[in-house]
């Protein structure tokens, strides 16, 4: 025992000829296929999320804007992330100009360097091959192909937690104390990514290297404890910098109700995405016991469900059942007696420890919880998928295997049979095909003279549906700040954007599932939570954005596009870039997407724009974001993303106005201040966005510009 707690652990390694002979161009053919089909009509999206396309063109302007992630490059409010995730896309648009490929290209180098971070990983104790196929499994997962071509922090996330696992494997081999370290500084770093949701891993593989490191349990500790300061201080200091800044010359932090990151981390970012007292949001207020809330059912079948199950769900059974099987092969050797068997058991152990606890916390958390968050499972189910199959590939002799084998892609096939059935309309022969394939296969498996052939069949039989929903992906624009991969489907909210999105069977548009739309013109709306009341500033009756023709749709109405189109119609605001028609609308009057940008507008906000430090103001970051990357000029979001922030407070906004920093106010936009939460829902937030938008109107000249609704704040009414 004490021989192998104290040795390096080895790894299984092919000989050095054959990984000449092939290794390396098969793993070079992956990344490229891999770059290649994320490049494949990466323009369509066009600025994808315009609420960080906004920061990034902000911080491409401003290093101060850089730093801090602001939505302007005046510097008025943050987004509501930490910054990292927006740093390398402003680079790019600092060195090579404000464009969608510019601001997309770095996510798809994420998605490449993800799929090298897993190969990686996987060959050390399983071999290339297997390594291989966990490249390819990630890289056809549909949730993957959406997010690794979006401007959302989820790929940046991603990418960091494949890298923290990987790192603490690397660790496990021989006890190695950096490895460790580099673990917590990946996980460091993937906090000020998306904050806390970079820590859901911690447990699981802090506890499996305390248990199962070769060396003495002091110094395990004693390495952890290193490992913890480094993740601190790759995630801290950033946060040490922004608490001790005077928050007089920093921008707001968006998303808090105190102008505090650590208030953003732990409430609005943390505790409250997972019991839904989110203040501020427009949505949370889960129930608990299972029942779910203003995001949906929460339960173990949360992430099968109609519009979670074909992000991520194809090959989720398979990899919960290779998980248990590897995990039983590797347990026949003790510690003591295989350490071959141990490293790939602590490797079943590491990603799978990192799957179930994700998938708990996304299947209970009752506050906001949207499609794209799966993306974040996409590392773990493909690893484990590549270690299980090689593990009983290598075990197939054993009856037991081969059951197993023929077992996982029965039901495979029959559960891709049934997300493929969601979308009726969609390759309907396919999903005939894939039921039959996997019975063949299942049937072939079985038998050993037929086990390569059914082999293969099996691979292709587990990997057409995810493939053919990652090439709609990646053949469809989408925009907004709520997008799924795939076709809509039955009782889903599938679609390129925001509200643009198709319509499910229950009539939604990309909005939490319980919200509902009253009769058009009454202007009644049960929010998110609980609560029925009128509708929130900056919308008229019926909850059409009052700006006019850029607004949003009427409750309950359909949307003006298909919302799931192979071509692009129209155009994005300003750029001349298409856009998906599914993403018109920006719906709740900017919330969930922006909105169009007349030339008019354009030009009129242009026109002597040095003279002002925002050349506008609007409710709203999604509004606020249409005009600042149509005329690249800052443009200041009144109440953060959600309008329900308190930035600027009253006072400060007129003190702007009457110092002639703001030129115009751009009416419409986010959803405001005192909107209904209802018990144990997400609070409603400040209402500073009301009472600026009142004082605005009482106070200030109306004027039209290309059809939309804009006040002069130069101009006071007599």
């Amino acid at each position: 025992m004490t021989a192998v707690l104290t040795a390096p652990l080895p790894v299984r390694a092919a000989p050095a000829a054959a990984r000449a002979r092939w290794q390396r161009p098969a793993l070079a053919a992956l990344l490229l296929a891999t770059a290649a089909l994320y490049l494949w009509n990466l323009g369509s999206s066009g600025y994808a999320n315009s609420f960080y396309s906004a920061a990034v063109q902000a911080g491409s302007e401003s290093w101060k804007a850089f730093f801090f992630g602001s939505s302007d490059a005046a510097n008025s409010i943050t987004v509501d992330k930490p910054p990292a995730a927006l740093w390398p896309m402003a680079l790019s648009v600092r060195l090579f100009g404000l464009g969608s490929w510019q601001i997309l290209l770095p996510q798809v180098l994420m998605a490449v360097g993800t799929v090298g971070v897993l190969y990686a990983s996987v060959k050390r104790q399983f071999g290339p091959a297997a390594g291989l196929l966990a490249g390819a499994v990630f890289a056809l997962t549909p949730v993957a192909a959406l997010m690794f071509r979006f401007n959302n922090p989820d790929a940046l996330l991603t990418l960091l937690m494949a890298v923290a696992v990987h790192c603490v494997l690397r660790a496990l081999e021989g006890a190695y104390t950096k490895w460790l370290v580099w673990a917590g500084v990946a996980l460091g770093a993937a906090f000020l990514a998306k904050t806390l949701q970079a820590f859901v891993i911690l447990p699981p593989l802090a506890v499996l290297y305390a248990v199962c490191a070769p060396t003495r349990l002091r110094r395990r500790l004693v390495q952890l404890a290193l490992a913890g300061l480094a993740m601190v201080a790759a995630g801290g200091w950033w946060v040490a910098i922004v608490e001790l800044w005077p928050a007089s010359s920093r921008p707001y932090i968006g998303g808090s109700q105190n102008n505090s990151f650590l208030e953003l981390t732990f409430g609005y970012n943390g505790l409250g995405r997972i019991n839904g007292n989110e203040t501020g949001s427009v949505g949370g207020g889960g129930r608990g016991g299972g029942q779910g809330g203003g995001w949906g059912e929460t339960g173990i079948d949360r992430l099968f469900s109609a519009n979670i199950g074909g992000q991520i769900s194809w090959l989720l059974p398979a990899a919960l059942v290779l998980l248990v099987a590897g995990l039983v092969v590797t347990w026949r050797a003790r510690r003591a007696t295989d350490a071959l068997d141990s490293m790939a058991r602590a490797a079943f152990l590491a990603w799978g420890g990192a799957l179930l606890i994700t998938l708990a916390v996304f299947s209970f958390m009752q506050g906001i919880f949207h499609e794209y968050y799966t993306v974040a499972l996409a590392p773990y189910v493909a690893a484990l998928v590549a270690m299980g199959t090689s593990v009983l590939w290598e075990e197939r002799g054993a009856l037991a295997a081969r059951l197993t084998l023929a077992g996982t892609v029965l039901l495979t096939a029959g559960w891709s049979y049934v997300l493929l059935g969601r979308s009726s309309d969609y390759l309907p022969w396919l999903r005939w095909a894939v039921l039959a394939g996997g019975a063949i296969a299942a049937a072939g498996l079985l038998l050993r003279r037929t086990g390569l052939a059914a082999g293969a069949l099996g691979l292709a039989v587990a990997l057409a549906g995810p493939l053919a929903y990652t090439l709609t992906t990646v053949n469809t624009g989408h925009t907004g700040s709520i997008v799924t991969a795939g076709p809509a489907v039955a009782g889903g909210r599938g679609g390129p954007g925001g509200f643009g999105g198709p319509r499910g069977d229950d009539g939604r548009f990309g909005m939490p599932p319980n919200f509902r739309g009253g009769p058009q013109g009454q202007g009644q709306n049960q929010f998110p939570g609980g609560g029925t009341g009128a509708m929130p500033p900056g919308m008229n009756q019926g909850g059409r954005n009052q700006s006019g023709p850029q607004g949003g749709l009427p409750m309950g109405q359909p949307p003006t596009g298909t919302g799931n189109t192979t071509g692009p119609t129209g155009t994005f605001p300003g750029t001349g870039e298409p856009r998906s028609a599914g993403g018109r609308g920006g719906g709740m009057g900017g919330l969930l997407n922006g909105a169009n940008v007349s030339a008019a507008a354009k030009a009129a906000l242009s026109k002597d724009a040095g003279t002002y430090t925002w050349v506008a103001a609007a409710i709203g970051s999604q509004n606020a974001a249409s005009y600042q990357l149509a005329t690249e000029k800052p443009v200041m979001a009144i109440g953060g993303f959600n309008g329900s922030d308190p930035s600027p407070t009253l006072e400060q906004f007129r003190k702007y106005v009457e110092d002639g920093r703001i030129h115009y106010f751009i009416a419409g936009g986010g959803m405001g201040g005192g909107m209904g939460g209802g018990p144990g829902g997400g609070g409603p937030g400040s209402s500073v966005s009301s009472s600026v938008s009142t004082w605005v109107t009482e106070n200030f000249t109306q004027v039209t510009i290309g059809g939309a609704t804009f006040y002069d704040l130069t101009s006071p009414k007599a």
